[in-house]
């Protein structure tokens, strides 16, 4: 069975890939999901062809993942990839039924996204020692997260002809290779002109590298370091919450929400295909005018 579901997989990933245009982490993501998948068939139905698997073997993988004490939200990620591959088979022919099509996705509770309050804002952009070469980037990084609600993987593939300081936008990539034109206001445009100006010319000096950030060994930065960067800066800020990559998002949205910004406009921002992912911000600033109306109004 392994050898039947290996190049299975394998064209399934090539025909997402180039008919959808799915980014890597996302082919990477289906990759881990079915290997998952057929390593537990495999040990519980030895005796079956993969392309004759039921229901039954849906169920019973769903039921392995609860057991490991996954999350809802990532068994839900597992049962969305069964999903497309099995659609996949049924389209190309390999298989006459779907035994994912009745199967239920875990209920998802939503959590209200986190996010740092304007003064722990200032406590973490502050943090860079602009005195060094790698302080200077690393404002212009924190800066830009800040400014644009970029996710840290549309950051580290930008170019630097994706920047357009004349109008104050900058033109990004993301899920589904899908682009987007996002505005970056006057302190990143500060930050980042300082940075291309006089850290850049050291990092590529024979301008050869397309990409906009680079690390000390002068290639494109990873998501891994813009990530530790991240948490490094938190903790030199002395910032309690818990750091995760999409912090700066979460603060750009609740923040421009907040202060009236227009929810499509926001939406467009971030790059989200659907507004029901863009309004959980708005019950995040309703909760925070429920807590300041709770602390100030006499009668409360």
């Amino acid at each position: 069975m392994a050898v039947e579901t290996d190049w299975l997989v394998e064209a399934f990933l090539d025909t997402v890939k180039v008919e959808k245009g799915l980014s890597l982490n996302t082919i990477e993501s289906y990759q881990r999901d079915l290997s998952k998948f057929s390593a537990f068939t495999q040990k519980k139905y030895p005796k079956k062809r993969f392309l004759s698997l039921e229901k039954e073997a849906v169920l019973a993988f769903l039921v392995h993942l609860h057991k490991q004490k996954l999350s809802s939200k990532t068994i839900a990620r597992h049962l969305v990839t069964l999903r497309v591959f099995y659609k996949y088979l049924l389209s190309s022919g390999h298989v006459k039924q779907n035994p994912t099509q009745d199967v239920e996705s875990p209920k998802i509770w939503r959590k209200l996204p986190e996010f740092l309050t304007l003064s722990e804002i200032d406590q973490l952009l502050t943090q860079p020692d602009l005195a060094t070469t790698q302080g200077i980037r690393d404002r212009a990084i924190l800066e830009l997260l800040y400014a644009s609600g970029l996710r840290i993987t549309e950051l580290v593939t930008l170019k630097t002809a994706n920047l357009h300081f004349d109008t104050g936008y900058l033109k990004a990539k993301g899920k589904g290779a899908k682009e987007r034109v996002v505005p970056f206001g006057g302190s990143a445009r500060r930050y980042l002109e300082k940075y291309i100006d006089k850290v850049r010319p050291e990092l590529d000096p024979t301008q050869s590298n397309p990409s906009l950030f680079l690390s000390k060994l002068k290639r494109k930065m990873s998501r891994q370091s813009v990530w530790m960067l991240l948490k490094k800066y938190a903790l030199l800020a002395g910032l309690k919450k818990n750091i995760f990559p999409h912090i700066l998002r979460h603060s750009f949205a609740t923040h421009m929400l907040e202060r009236g910004a227009d929810i499509r406009a926001v939406q467009m921002m971030l790059g989200h295909a659907d507004i029901s992912t863009t309004q959980i911000y708005t019950h995040v600033t309703k909760e925070r005018l429920h807590e300041v109306y709770k602390k100030y109004h006499p009668r409360s």
